[in-house]
């Protein structure tokens, strides 16, 4: 309901519905000006306008999967006649309820995703696709033309400013790419026309502008033609890496890019290696970090060494900056491989620890995942792993005590340390989502439980630590 990028990335779910249930049609409720022009792209379902929903509610479904934290999406979830659902419910009393154990997790993610580390895309489908049709699916790669075609388009926009550069950044850029011997075409929707406008005011040179001459479909069609679309996180950067059209992914604002980068193999993208780019809400700064060392010559640059074909990156070295390329891991989850000499940083090992954590208890992968990824955590950070130890008795404490008042502490989630939010985050939703009952505290003092084994595991401890 709220974004084109979201339906986008719903379209690998689509593919795999399709083969979980053969024959059985796919109805699609969604806001009409996204999907009316998407349709000779998507897989083939049934879109139904958000003016006909109601209707839905007096037929029989074997599914129905609710991916919009909308009170309207979650009322008609609850309201559809169907066997199984997953995601959030709103009930005719005002009950708010989430089904299936990944969409709960993914509601733990709001205000809470800095050590996030499962892609929208595949959240979607957990529920309800075998993490061996995911890991079944090749996608692909993304297409590389002949020596010799150098265009090379900008989409200028995203839903919010901070997503996105401003016009001296886009007007910078074209004059580096012009220097590399590019032809940057400037892309966009009707929105994209004042940002077009200034940016080649301060380019004062002559472009070629597309913005808002372009439906979506063309858009694609163009993409057939250009060696790299360069964007911001936003639903024409989706469009192009699922139309095969290389990407390279500024990755700026209040974004995650293991949440919403490009989601197919063989995508680029390029973040600001600050402690708070690795996973952001909302921004907390009192100035836009994130942006500060994405310089138009570097983006140039490495546009240039992707359009040559010499996508080996592994001398790069741009400091503040990390460049990441879309891959998958070995169970088919999408993960992001960094490229250059990156040295490992605190939150990658704590975030690749939260989620085989997650991963283990949500039953993807073996327990021995878990315990793998703690090892590596207290032998690459043992102060960072002591500290986290230290903190497991109180935490241990604190949900004990809601086993007999039924509530947890005001400060359990936001008053936690940012190294155990997403444990205390999802703890909290978990008890919400089960009314605070004493079986969900059972189940929030077993999860705990299992977390302490796996942190206290024997030979994980760094030498000298307790």
């Amino acid at each position: 309901m709220q974004r084109m990028g979201d339906l986008i990335l719903t379209f690998p779910l689509m593919l795999w519905l399709a083969r979980v249930f053969p024959g059985q049609e796919i109805l699609v409720v969604a806001e009409e000006a996204f999907f009316r022009p998407l349709m000779p792209l998507s897989p083939k379902v049934t879109y139904v306008p958000w003016a006909a929903a109601d209707a839905l509610s007096g037929k029989d479904f074997h599914l129905v999967v609710n991916l919009s934290l909308r009170d309207r999406a979650a009322r008609l979830a609850a309201q559809v006649r169907a066997e199984d659902k997953v995601g959030p419910l709103l009930l005719e009393h005002g009950g708010r309820y989430v089904r299936g154990a990944w969409q709960l997790y993914r509601a733990s993610l709001v205000a809470n995703n800095r050590h996030n580390r499962f892609h929208w895309a595949d959240l979607n489908a957990l529920d309800v696709t075998p993490l061996s049709r995911i890991r079944d699916t090749a996608f692909d790669p993304p297409r590389t033309l002949p020596k010799g075609v150098n265009k090379v388009g900008l989409f200028l926009g995203a839903s919010e400013a901070a997503k996105r550069p401003g016009p001296g950044f886009w007007a910078e850029l074209l004059r580096a790419l012009l220097d590399r011997g590019l032809r940057p075409v400037l892309l966009g929707g009707e929105a994209e026309r004042p940002l077009a406008r200034e940016t080649l005011k301060a380019f004062d040179g002559p472009a070629l502008d597309l913005c808002g001459k372009l439906g979506l479909d063309e858009l694609a069609a163009l993409g057939q033609t250009l060696q790299l679309m360069i964007a911001p996180d936003t639903g024409p950067m989706h469009l192009a890496a699922w139309t095969g059209l290389k990407v390279l992914n500024l990755s700026l604002g209040n974004v995650n890019p293991w949440e919403t980068g490009p989601y197919q193999p063989g995508h680029y993208v390029l973040r600001s290696n600050a402690s708070c780019a690795s996973g952001c809400w909302s921004c907390t700064r009192d100035r836009l970090v994130c942006h500060e060392p994405m310089s138009p010559r570097r983006v140039a640059f490495v546009a240039a060494r992707l359009c040559a074909g010499q996508e080996d990156l592994g001398r790069l070295d741009m400091p503040g900056l990390d460049l990441f390329r879309s891959a998958r891991d070995a169970s088919g989850l999408y993960r992001l491989s960094p490229e250059g000499s990156r040295p490992a940083q605190a939150g990658d090992l704590l975030a690749a620890f939260w989620q085989a954590f997650f991963a283990v208890c949500l039953g993807l992968w073996e327990a021995d995942r878990a315990l793998s990824a703690w090892r590596g955590l207290a032998q690459g950070l043992p102060r960072l792993a002591r500290a986290f130890s230290a903190r497991l008795p109180g935490l241990g404490r604190e949900i004990k005590s809601c086993l007999g008042t039924g509530t947890l502490g005001p400060d359990f989630w936001p008053g936690s340390p940012p190294m155990l939010r997403p444990f205390t985050g999802y703890v909290e939703k978990l008890m919400e989502n089960n009314d605070h009952s004493q079986k969900a505290g059972a189940e929030a003092l077993a999860l705990f439980e299992r977390l302490s084994s796996v942190c206290a595991w024997p030979g994980t401890r760094p030498r000298g630590g307790g």
